[in-house]
C-alpha cells in the first residue's frame, strides 16, 4: 500500500532512541524529510547519517531539551513548515504517590504533558496558517489503565488523552487531524528497566522480569516497528477520516479488563 508520504516533512521529538527512532527509520523508509528533536544531540548524529545514506532523504537534528522555557518556539523556528508532527519524547517516571515527590512529577509532567500541549498550540496554529498538518501524541495505555504503581504516568496520560480528543474533535475544521496513539509496554530498553523494578519489588529478584513479560498476549510485549507502522498509517492521506479520537495499540491488554 501506498501510504502516500512521500516527500512529507516529519517532526519528531525523542527521536534519539525507542519507539523514536523506530518512528525515524519508518517514515524515512516511507520517503520522508525529517526533523529530529532530542536532547542528546550525538545520538541523532549517527542515526542522521545512517537515515541519509540508507534512504537518501534530508534530516536535520536538532539538541533541544522539551521542557526548557521557548522550546517549542525554538523547535518552530528551527523546522520551519511541516506537515506532521509527532510528539514522542518524555517518559514520566514510575511509583506510587509517594514514590515520586513533587520535583519529579512536575519534571515528567514537563517534558510528556506540557511539553505536548506547548508544541501542538505552536504548529497547529502554523499548520492551519498553511492549509493543514497531522498532529500524532505518542501518550500510552496507562491512561486507560490506572495503576497506583503509575500513578504520576496514568494521570498525565489521562490527561493528554482528553487533550487529544478535545483538539482533534474541532481540528478538521482547520484542515488538520489530531490523533492519540496508546501504545502498551513495547519491546525497549524502557519496558526492560520498569518490569525489572517491578521483578525485584514481587520477588527480589530482577532476572525473573521474563516471567511479567510471559504474562503479555502472545507472551511478549509490542515490538518498536509494529507500533511505528501504525503512526505512519495513521500519518497518511489514507487515515483521512481519523481525528478527535485515540487508538490503542495493546494486544488486548485494556480490553481484558473484568469486574
Amino acid at each position: 500500500m501506498d501510504l502516500q508520504l512521500r516527500g512529507k516533512k516529519i517532526l519528531i521529538t525523542g527521536a534519539s532512541q525507542g519507539i523514536g527512532e523506530g518512528l525515524a527509520e519508518t517514515f524515512a523508509e516511507e520517503g520522508c524529510d525529517l526533523h529530529l528533536v532530542a536532547r542528546s544531540g550525538a545520538r541523532l548524529e549517527a542515526l542522521a547519517r545512517r537515515l541519509r545514506e540508507e534512504r537518501g532523504i534530508a534530516v536535520v537534528v536538532q539538541e533541544q531539551d522539551i521542557a526548557a522555557e521557548g522550546a517549542a518556539a525554538a523547535i518552530s523556528a528551527a523546522a520551519g513548515r511541516i506537515d506532521v508532527l509527532v510528539n514522542n519524547a518524555g517518559a514520566i517516571p514510575g511509583g506510587d504517590l509517594w514514590q515520586v515527590d513533587a520535583d519529579d512529577w512536575r519534571k515528567g509532567w514537563e517534558v510528556k504533558v506540557f511539553g505536548y500541549i506547548d508544541l501542538c498550540r505552536t504548529f497547529y496554529a502554523q499548520m492551519k496558517a498553511a492549509g493543514g498538518g497531522v498532529i500524532l501524541n505518542n501518550i500510552g495505555n496507562g491512561g486507560e489503565n490506572f495503576d497506583f504503581r503509575y500513578i504520576a504516568g496514568s494521570t498525565g496520560n489521562a490527561a493528554l488523552m482528553a487533550f487529544s480528543r478535545a483538539l482533534g474533535g474541532r481540528s478538521l475544521d482547520d484542515g488538520i487531524r489530531v490523533v492519540g496513539i496508546n501504545p502498551g509496554p513495547v519491546a525497549t530498553d524502557r519496558i526492560a528497566k520498569i518490569m525489572k523494578k517491578r521483578a525485584r519489588e514481587q520477588w527480589g529478584d530482577e532476572s525473573r522480569y521474563t516471567e511479567l513479560l510471559a504474562a503479555y498476549p502472545l507472551g511478549r510485549a509490542a515490538s518498536v516497528r509494529e507500533v511505528a507502522d501504525l503512526f505512519a498509517f495513521l500519518a497518511s492521506p489514507r487515515s483521512a477520516y481519523t481525528s478527535g479520537t485515540i487508538v490503542t495499540i495493546d494486544g488486548g491488554l485494556t480490553s481484558r479488563r473484568s469486574i
